[in-house]
């Protein structure tokens, strides 16, 4: 029988369920954990998606992640991907990690988001010693939103969870969440939504998200970045290229990733002279540019977002 269809949204947000092959624990350690939230950060970051809620069990893990219009199978084939490879050295084994494709589910109200930010803050109950004190296990964002834990790796974005309550300060915001989440722990459903805990009326609600529109043309976002740097399109295809020349290759294969959708090897289809791993590294060294270069393509960058956006 086929498989199902993922369901897909540009403008949604997802709830996202992996869970290990049966015989083995999908975290063996702490070690293990970390590593695979800084898989998150590290993609999150690169691809201008975000993160509004985590938790990871051993045997499996359940997020809140915002693609921000970017192609949510290739964000987690990307960071899935990338623990499998860390696990099998680790553990001097090959082989599958996961249990078949990651779930998704469309978040598709705001209620559905904030029943799922509440049970996934809700899932260490059935470990010895969290009942009632699901914040202080340390593998889930809920201590960070309680302010109990600091968010050592930067990954958690607060704002949307934070403007569906429409509760600007800090600290009523934490009692508000708080009362909500143990209000869904106690009756176990999804539909069950005291709204009393939820709504004032004294702010205007801000959800602070901004949706990416992937869709450019490669060709246009290929010649914007050209006519941008005063270099001709034609070094885009040169297979041996240093200096300026690489940083603009390397930009350009990031831009049509993350502002085009394209995978590697349709990226190859347009650059030629280029193979998907060579693509692969190209799409690195691209985010490295970004990371730590200056900010001139920083600058590119946000021109692109905006010429999208428009």
């Amino acid at each position: 029988m086929p498989r199902k269809a993922r369901q897909k949204n540009p403008q949604a947000i997802f709830h996202i369920m992996c869970r290990s092959i049966s015989e083995f624990f999908l975290f063996r350690d702490d070690d293990d954990k970390n590593k695979y939230l800084e898989l998150l950060k590290r993609y999150t970051e690169k691809y201008k998606c975000s993160i509004y809620a985590y938790c990871l069990m051993n045997n499996h893990l359940h997020i809140q992640l915002d693609p921000k219009g970017f192609d949510v199978s290739k964000f987690m084939h990307c960071t899935n991907t990338a623990y499998v490879r860390y696990y099998n050295i680790k553990y001097k084994r090959h082989g599958h990690v996961f249990q078949d494709r990651f779930e998704s589910r469309v978040l598709d109200t705001d209620e559905y988001n904030l029943a799922v930010s509440a049970y996934i803050h809700n899932n260490p109950q059935d470990l010895d010693g969290f009942s009632g004190k699901e914040q202080d296990y340390k593998y889930s964002s809920y201590g960070i939103y309680l302010g109990k834990r600091k968010d050592i790796y930067g990954l958690v974005d607060k704002s949307f969870i934070k403007g569906l309550f429409n509760v600007e300060d800090e600290n009523r915001f934490v009692d508000r969440y708080f009362a909500f989440v143990s209000h869904q722990r106690d009756v176990g459903s999804f539909k069950e939504i005291n709204k009393k805990l939820l709504i004032t009326t004294e702010y205007q609600y801000v959800s602070g998200r901004r949706i990416i529109l992937r869709d450019l043309l490669p060709v246009k976002v290929m010649s914007y970045i050209s006519d941008k740097l005063m270099l001709e399109d034609s070094k885009l295809k040169e297979s041996r290229c240093r200096g300026k020349v690489l940083e603009f290759r390397a930009f350009t294969v990031y831009a049509l990733r993350v502002l085009c959708g394209l995978s590697y090897k349709e990226i190859c289809n347009c650059l030629y002279n280029l193979t998907i791993s060579g693509c692969s590294s190209l799409c690195s060294r691209g985010f490295g540019i970004l990371k730590h270069g200056d900010s001139v393509y920083k600058d590119l960058l946000n021109e692109l977002i905006c010429i999208g956006n428009s």
